[in-house]
């Protein structure tokens, strides 16, 4: 049914084509970004711009001793030199916001691609508005698998998905049994939004395949300002494996809630989001030594391969940290939609889309420790390898796979 709403929109993807056409004729190339920058959420936001941009440096100037795509050269070869710009937008964590913002930036702005957005639920929207029209949309760190599973073709996933997560995390539960260990119980505790919901379902189906049993099965809402009952639910069931999928500011409130009632589980293994964010850890300091948390970058990459070392050394330089798990997948998001858009030697959303389903960037190309990056017909990569860190008490170490193992899983958890 065509609407005067289709028809406003279809109008402003028009001069968007257009716009953004003349923008890479005239030597610039905008793409948008979404990311919460204000709220409790404002950090996660403000590191991925660090890291965007970082990217952005690496294509729009020469650094010819990285092996990454269009590192050697200045801009866009494919578009005649053109050099990329960023456009920021703030979805203030909300799923409606997203969707305004997103629509704003093809609109108004006139970029020809998107890039977000943290929390799944956001990416949500963000898909619909980039499927409708048709802007190609890169998630960058949402690890929600429904996000590529709803039929889209304009969006696309470089990392993995929390199938591919969690599949990891009971391989380390079947591993410690194997080693003689007992873990026969796990508690799921996860907030109500695409991306706790998704987690939990996956986790639940894990549980029963691989002979777990769940004695806790816990959905919260999602920033209440108190998770106390919750906690105590938790402590009453005992389980041996505590699993949360929470965003920074529910972590905190679940282990200073656990803290209070004296629960300690013997292992928490973390749905990353806010168990990889340091800010968790230097609210709630020595009572989450031992927590083990997915994540797609292991912190010791920096040190192992000189590629990872140096784009690590310009990030610092920008933000005054080192690449974590999230920061890692934003630069290599960037990376991935730059390279598309060079190759498709446009700014027309389906060339662009076109050349990013077509994208096959080889591992030690990437700063992930990743096969390589392509996508299937849903805009997934397979190749995108988990591992697990467990925090020490003053940073992470890789722990799983022992592939890429730098220190022992410590099982049960420790305490500093």
């Amino acid at each position: 049914m065509i609407t005067r709403r289709s028809l406003v929109q279809a109008a402003g993807v028009a001069a968007a084509a257009i716009a953004t056409g003349a923008r890479a004729r005239s030597g610039e190339v905008a793409i948008g970004i979404l990311f919460p920058t204000s709220g409790p959420n404002a950090q996660v936001g403000i590191d991925a711009r660090h890291a965007i941009d970082t990217a952005l440096d690496i294509v729009n100037n020469p650094h010819p001793d990285l092996d990454l795509p269009l590192a050697a050269g200045v801009g866009l070869p494919g578009l005649g030199g053109a050099k990329l710009r960023v456009v920021a937008a703030d979805h203030q964590s909300s799923p409606q916001t997203g969707r305004s913002e997103a629509e704003r930036l093809i609109a108004q702005e006139k970029v020809c691609a998107l890039l977000g957005s943290y929390q799944s639920a956001v990416a949500a929207s963000i898909a619909q508005v980039s499927e409708q029209l048709e802007v190609p949309y890169v998630s960058a760190e949402n690890s929600s698998p429904s996000l590529t599973r709803r039929g889209l073709r304009y969006i696309f996933r470089p990392g993995a998905h929390d199938d591919m997560f969690s599949a990891t995390m009971f391989d380390c539960l079947d591993e410690l049994r194997r080693r003689g260990s007992r873990v026969e119980t796990v508690a799921l505790f996860a907030e109500d939004t695409l991306f706790g919901t998704d987690s939990a379902n996956t986790q639940r189906r894990l549980a029963g395949e691989r002979g777990y049993k769940v004695v806790a099965d816990i959905k919260y809402r999602a920033n209440a300002p108190t998770l106390a009952e919750e906690v105590r639910q938790l402590k009453e069931a005992d389980a041996d494996v505590l699993m949360p999928s929470s965003y920074t500011r529910d972590g905190i409130l679940l282990v200073r809630g656990m803290a209070e009632l004296g629960y300690r589980p013997r292992a928490i293994l973390a749905q990353n989001s806010g168990f990889s964010d340091r800010a968790l850890y230097d609210a709630v300091g020595r009572d989450v030594v031992g927590c083990i948390t997915r994540a797609s970058f292991p912190p010791e990459l920096a040190a192992r391969r000189p590629l990872v070392g140096r784009v690590n050394a310009l990030f610092r330089a920008r933000s005054g940290k080192d690449l974590n798990d999230l920061s890692a997948r934003q630069f290599t998001g960037a990376l991935v939609l730059a390279e598309a858009i060079d190759r498709a030697q446009g700014t027309d959303g389906p060339g662009i889309r076109d050349a990013l389903a077509a994208t096959d960037i080889p591992g030690e190309r990437t700063i992930m420790p990743w096969k390589r990056v392509t996508f299937d017909e849903t805009g997934q990569n397979r190749d995108a390898d988990p591992v697990l860190l467990q925090w020490t008490g003053e940073r992470f170490v890789t722990v799983y796979p022992s592939t890429v193992a730098v220190a022992e899983l410590r099982f049960p958890m420790g305490r500093a």
